[in-house]
């Protein structure tokens, strides 16, 4: 994931982009829930925002696109009780 979507999705569910992170399996439920609701709250604003269109050099990526496969990652994890990390 690009940069700019990886931290916009990261401060979604209240953490601050880094080289290095873990989501716990416990965390999963409310990360889910948080980008889910991003998501639905950047569908019901009818004027583009950042949340809406997260990758700067197109409008026609929507937040659920970016999303989907972290989502998709997340639930896996969760199903197995398993931490996502990144950089490590």
């Amino acid at each position: 994931m690009m940069a700019a979507v990886g931290g916009a999705v990261l401060r979604i569910i209240g953490k601050a982009p880094s080289a290095t992170g873990i989501v716990q399996a416990a965390d999963m439920p409310a990360a889910i829930t948080a980008i889910e609701s991003a998501i639905a709250h950047a569908e019901a604003d009818p004027e583009p925002s950042a949340a809406a269109s997260i990758d700067a050099g197109s409008d026609e990526v929507s937040l659920r696109q970016h999303a989907w496969p972290v989502l998709e990652m997340m639930r896996a994890a969760h199903a197995s009780g398993a931490a996502i990390t990144w950089g490590v």
